[in-house]
């Protein structure tokens, strides 16, 4: 079965490969070097700048993981999703009908999300497996997946438990893993590795390769509730793990970057990334997101200069 917006096929996996696993590793400090070139490398100006804008939202993940969410706010939000952009800027754009990659809630709001996203094709995404620390019994955080998925959800975005990375302990983040992918059944699965609580780059790249392995259709990078959230060289780490396993695997896996990402110009050097180092084809929102909710009303506050020449104030681009 495939989301709306899919025409890769999913992740099998395979069978766990711990000397593949255990021989990766990572130069950080050529991986630093690397990431701070790439937002000083080039620059897109004018209408190739508005193009790059309106792909990066067709690949955002709304979201909205608060404590005080409501069903009207969600369904203000996917409101948002189904029209990212004002109805002046999208008809001088010649670009009516675009809409977000999906909209990311908890479980409890799936019900209204479904409801109000309902003949789009826009997909529901819920986050599960006791987001964000991931430490609610094992039996409870796969029930939970099930529930999500019989309520909706296309999409369930999982977290790992860190204390497998932390510890080496790779068996049981493979089998950990292929259980959620398992819950999951038709729905896609996204691995939430929460790297600024791995450790190290060299973790990250191992639990990226672990992950994809045990049938990941995507690696994501954080819950955003992190300290750190995603970085640029933790992005390249995790973007290099996915080319060497289509390599091998011949299996294309996705990649989401998520937690303080809240600029165009940010947006701009995640796309060119992703662009050098996995390809064109990875520029579709079945292979890549970013989970985002700021970032909607930025990338909108450019288009609109893109058009007018003029800045307008944030609060007139609101996300509902």
């Amino acid at each position: 079965m495939h989301l709306p917006q899919t025409v890769e096929p999913r992740n099998p996996g395979m069978d766990l490969d711990l000397d593949w696993v255990m021989r990766a590793q990572a130069n950080t400090s050529a991986i630093e070097r690397r990431a701070a070139q790439l937002g000083t490398r080039r620059s897109v100006k004018k209408e190739y700048q508005a193009a790059w804008l309106l792909k990066a939202v067709t690949c955002i993940d709304l979201t909205t993981l608060s404590g005080d969410d409501t069903a009207g706010r969600v369904r203000r939000l996917c409101a948002k999703a189904r029209q990212p952009l004002r109805p002046d800027l999208l008809e001088a754009l010649d670009m009516q009908g675009l809409t977000t990659g999906a909209v990311c809630v908890y479980h409890e709001m799936i019900a209204p999300a479904v409801a109000a996203l309902e003949g789009t094709g826009i997909p529901v995404a819920a986050v599960s497996t006791g987001f964000p620390a991931g430490l609610s019994p094992f039996d409870l955080r796969v029930k939970e997946i099930e529930a999500s998925v019989a309520a909706g959800a296309k999409e369930i975005d999982i977290v790992i438990s860190r204390r497998h990375v932390l510890t080496g302990n790779w068996q049981a983040l493979y089998d950990e893993m292929r259980a959620f992918r398992a819950a999951c059944g038709a729905a896609h699965v996204k691995a939430i590795l929460a790297t600024g609580e791995l450790g190290s780059l060299r973790n990250v790249a191992r639990a990226s390769l672990v992950c994809m392995m045990a049938g990941a259709d995507f690696i994501k990078t954080s819950t955003g509730k992190e300290s750190v959230n995603a970085t640029l060289p933790v992005s390249l780490v995790m973007i290099r793990a996915i080319r060497e396993y289509h390599e091998r695997s011949g299996a294309r896996v996705g990649y989401k970057p998520a937690g303080g990402i809240s600029k165009a110009k940010d947006a701009l050097v995640y796309l060119s990334m992703i662009k050098e180092e996995l390809g064109d084809r990875w520029l579709s929102p079945d292979l890549f997101r970013f989970g985002a909710s700021s970032l909607l009303g930025d990338i909108e506050r450019q288009i609109e200069h893109h058009i007018t020449g003029a800045y307008s104030a944030a609060y007139r681009h609101p996300m509902g």
